[in-house]
């Protein structure tokens, strides 16, 4: 199933996307889904709590449900900056969320690059194996924050 960031998931879209992950459907994992397709950048679990807004559900819950989304791999960490862990949803690009993000020093963002930009450090040999499980982030100030 294709997801694009940025899109919103209907309600059965996001129950066919747990199913195909052996993942039991439930009212909070359905939310949790939602707000990362909708998301334009991945998110950490606080950004997630705050979008959720007065949910029906614990904060204890909200977390345990992105745990089991990554690691059915739904929804990997892609960036651990600051020793924070934000979430994406898997699929949108098909390459499992591994593509260059970059951190703006003002704001703290994480946002994703075009893919494009992680091709030209792409290889064959020795090395081809870690660099496709390597995390790529650039830093600077984003647009916004300039």
């Amino acid at each position: 199933m294709e997801v694009i960031a940025g899109m919103s998931i209907s309600k059965g879209e996001a129950r066919k996307l747990l199913q195909e992950r052996g993942l039991r459907v439930t009212a909070p994992r359905l939310s949790v889904l939602r707000v990362l397709a909708e998301a334009e950048n991945p998110l950490s679990y606080t950004e997630v709590l705050r979008r959720l807004g007065e949910a029906d559900c614990c904060p204890t819950t909200i977390y345990r449900n992105l745990v089991k989304l990554r690691d059915a791999g739904v929804a990997p960490v892609v960036s651990r900056e600051e020793g924070v862990d934000r979430y994406a949803l898997a699929g949108a690009r098909d390459d499992g969320h591994r593509h260059p993000h970059f951190v703006c020093d003002t704001c703290s963002q994480v946002s994703c690059l075009p893919a494009e930009l992680g091709a030209s450090i792409a290889m064959d040999g020795p090395w081809a194996a870690s660099i496709q499980k390597a995390a790529l982030h650039l830093r600077g100030e984003c647009p916004d924050c300039r």
